[in-house]
């Protein structure tokens, strides 16, 4: 149950022990998230409230913590801790236990190698007995020449080098850390904790080896800072435990300090929170986007606004947790956010990691990626299994393409990297293509890569138009891939839509990510097994290179949720609790028992990422007997096939061209007695040059119309407002000119239709 307070309902004195100056602000992401960039919502509070005039400062504990641990030093005492320890050690711990000697010597230059600050140890790693080597090394493919080639040793490398800093995290989890893991860390902690006894009973414990190394690194911070105020993003559940023993700490040592609490965690899981004890740990708890909230809740420690006057704010009263949401201020709109600011953090210190070979599987790990939004929120927002009701997803909001690459220039410009993450829940279209060609028109070059939706909006002169604005990559829900299902889920797309906007993306020189969703209410075997072949053809055709398959999870905010009947499931549990309440279990009375499918659907994906079992039957991935699928082999490749709208049915489309300018030369010739003056057009292109030759009148209209048709240009027409403007005297119509050669060429050498 959530309280809205009223102005009545609270005192409206300052507590005498609040500052009144404006306070210094400590931002923490607790481990760990990703090793090979940083988490951007400190990054983005930051840049907005350095810009209200506050000093903050920030840091990311996952990279300063596994920069610690995987030192010689913090190394020495990982393993004299164990071997102090009383563990039942596995064969492979007792293999690294006497390679010791080994991992000390070898550590740091490898870690060096992975910061990208020692590239000369490819070799060495690539091609001798360089590294310790473990269970982890027992995957490496027999065909991993094949894979990374003699040109990519250093690729090779770092591939080696994660299998062999996964050795250790493995290690280091069957002894001193049980919840240590470089990503979802101590997530089993948080998932679905109604009740929040687990997690208290693990902080009541005496800090283990790695929780010493991470509140040695708080007391660093602390001193050097000295803040009033500390805060902590909790974007995961596997980040809730790091967060708590820290601010544990902060409460035990320096109690005059306000610790408070916001992120994806605490937004989705804790929106009926009523469990006191968290506030032994964190004074605040805030909801949805943290500019606002935590705004006002700095004017109130500065003694500027009345405790009944915050927004989205969970803090403890009397004993009895209250929300308070009184304060009538508009959200802070997407246009005022600021850009984000990575000043604090080592950016040069992040690994480049490569767990997975596959190209665009591996960008979640390797590279550095300045993260940004598109929009905030989800322009479709209509998915049964989203949480559609929340405010991270429902509260549309975008920022001009102007605004958005001025942000971008100056990341670039602070961070001296151009690689960008758009991780929008979906990117839309339409601003996508107005950023593409802001970049293209400023000369801006950036690599970036972003989530979308698989609509026909994408189309192929779209896709092009990314790609030449530096897209490489993008990542989109094709869940289910039934069209039963994915009509039921409101995706608002079908299997054959899917696969000619991923044909368009491909075809352009993007690299697609799927993501797929199996055990959605309601499906059948059959429909799973059909789903496995549709993402096979998807393979086949090359339309997609990655793909990740997620067991379905009803959540409490989902539309599906919220009325599971009409789904036609049965919730039935967990009770509501104190702490977290989000993740639903369910019954599925008419779907089959989706547990069976999960290890074979992986297994196939991974090999089919791989190039490897495409022409197998289905039935090789799994050890039980399956039905057999329904569709065509060829279904995909016959939607792909399918030819385009003519340029002529759209009148209304934009046209940009991305080619240059080209010189012109007239000759004239004799035809039949007559003479004729010719055109001939020569385009000068990054690639290739290429000439076109056509009437002297048309090669003119084309000079004087391709300069307006640029991304520089301050006009913008479109094909009707072009055909306007076709010379009459040009003797042919503008429906025949759009069928001929000039024209396809030029379609094909960048005039785009958008």
């Amino acid at each position: 149950m959530l309280y809205n307070l009223s102005a009545d309902a609270l005192a409206r004195q300052i507590p005498t022990n609040y500052t009144l100056h404006k306070p210094t602000i400590l931002l923490l992401t607790p481990p760990l998230t990703q090793l090979n960039t940083p988490y951007p919502a400190t990054a983005y509070l930051k840049g907005f409230l350095t810009g209200r005039g506050y000093t903050v400062v920030q840091a990311d504990f996952g990279i300063s913590l596994v920069l610690r641990m995987f030192s010689k030093a913090g190394l020495q005492q990982i393993f004299a801790a164990i071997e102090q320890g009383n563990y039942e050690l596995s064969d492979n711990s007792l293999r690294m236990l006497r390679l010791k000697r080994e991992y000390l010597h070898t550590i740091e230059p490898v870690i060096r190698f992975l910061q990208n600050k020692d590239n000369t140890l490819a070799q060495q790693i690539s091609y001798s007995r360089y590294l310790p080597e473990a269970a982890r090394f027992d995957q490496v493919e027999e065909d991993i020449d094949w894979a990374f080639g003699s040109m990519g040793i250093s690729d090779r490398a770092r591939y080696l080098a994660t299998l062999y800093l996964e050795d250790l995290g493995d290690l280091i989890r069957e002894t001193i850390c049980p919840y240590f893991a470089f990503s979802r860390y101590a997530e089993k902690l948080a998932l679905s904790a109604t009740s929040f006894d687990p997690m208290e009973e693990a902080l009541q414990q005496a800090p283990n080896l790695i929780d010493q190394m991470l509140l040695e690194l708080l007391e660093e911070q602390l001193q050097a800072v000295q803040p009033d105020v500390v805060g902590f993003s909790i974007p995961f559940p596997g980040n809730l435990y790091g967060g708590l023993r820290l601010a544990q700490s902060v409460k035990q040592r320096y109690p005059h300090i306000k610790t408070m609490m916001g992120g994806g965690y605490p937004n989705t899981e804790l929106r009926s929170l009523r469990e006191p004890r968290l506030f032994q740990y964190i004074d605040y708890v805030t909801l949805d986007d943290g500019e606002g909230p935590w705004l006002k809740l700095l004017e109130h420690l500065e003694g500027k606004r009345p405790q009944d006057q915050l927004q989205r704010t969970f803090l403890l009263q009397e004993g009895e947790v209250k929300y308070i949401n009184t304060c009538a201020d508009a959200d802070i709109p997407h246009t005022e956010v600021g850009t984000p600011d990575y000043s604090d953090l080592p950016l040069a210190d992040y690994l480049s990691v490569i767990d997975v070979i596959n190209p665009m599987h591996r960008l979640w790990s390797d590279g550095r990626w300045n993260k940004l939004t598109v929009a905030h929120g989800c322009y479709w927002k209509r998915c049964s299994f989203c949480d559609v009701t929340l405010d991270y997803i429902n509260r549309y909001d975008v920022a001009p393409a102007a605004l958005l690459v001025d942000r971008i220039e100056q990341l670039v410009a602070q961070t001296g990297q151009t690689g960008f993450h758009f991780v929008d829940e979906a990117a839309p279209p339409a601003p996508l293509r107005d950023m593409a060609i802001e970049l293209i028109r400023r000369g801006v070059k950036i690599s970036w890569w972003g989530n979308i939706r698989f609509e026909k909006t994408f189309t192929p002169d779209l896709c092009r138009l990314l790609a030449a604005s530096g897209c490489i990559a993008v990542s989109g829900g094709l869940e289910v891939a039934s069209d039963r299902l994915l009509a039921l889920m409101e995706k608002g797309v079908s299997i054959a839509q899917v696969a000619r906007v991923t044909d368009s993306f491909t075809q352009a020189g993007i690299m697609v990510h799927a993501y797929l969703m199996y055990g959605f209410p309601t499906e059948t075997a059959q429909e799973t097994i059909d789903s496995l072949e549709v993402v096979r053809q998807l393979f086949v055709n090359n339309v997609i290179q990655s793909g990740y398959w997620h067991r379905f999870s009803m959540t409490a905010h989902s539309p599906i949720g919220k009325n599971p009947e009409k789904y036609g499931v049965v919730k039935v549990g967990p009770e509501e609790g104190d702490f977290a309440n989000n993740d639903l279990w369910h019954d599925d009375p008419q779907g089959a028992d989706h547990s069976l499918f999960g290890e074979g659907l992986a297994k196939a994906i991974y090999n089919y990422m791989h190039g490897v079992g495409l022409e197998e039957p289905l039935s090789f991935w799994f050890d039980f007997k399956i039905p057999r699928t329904t569709l065509k082999p060829t279904l995909l490749g016959s939607a792909i096939a399918q030819p385009h709208r003519p340029d002529s049915t759209r009148p209304n489309v934009r046209l940009l061209w991305l080619g240059n300018t080209p010189e012109v030369e007239f000759t004239m010739m004799a035809k039949k007695g007559e003479t004729l003056e010719r055109c001939l057009l020569t385009f000068f292109e990054k690639a290739e040059d290429f000439q076109i030759k056509t009437t002297a009148t048309i090669g003119q209209w084309l000079v004087d119309m391709l300069p307006k048709l640029m991304p520089e240009s301050d006009e913008t027409l479109t094909l009707k407002q072009l055909e306007a403007s076709f010379p009459t005297e040009a003797h042919v119509s503008f429906s025949e000119f759009l069928a001929s050669p000039v024209w396809f060429e030029l379609r094909e050498k960048g005039l785009l239709l958008l």
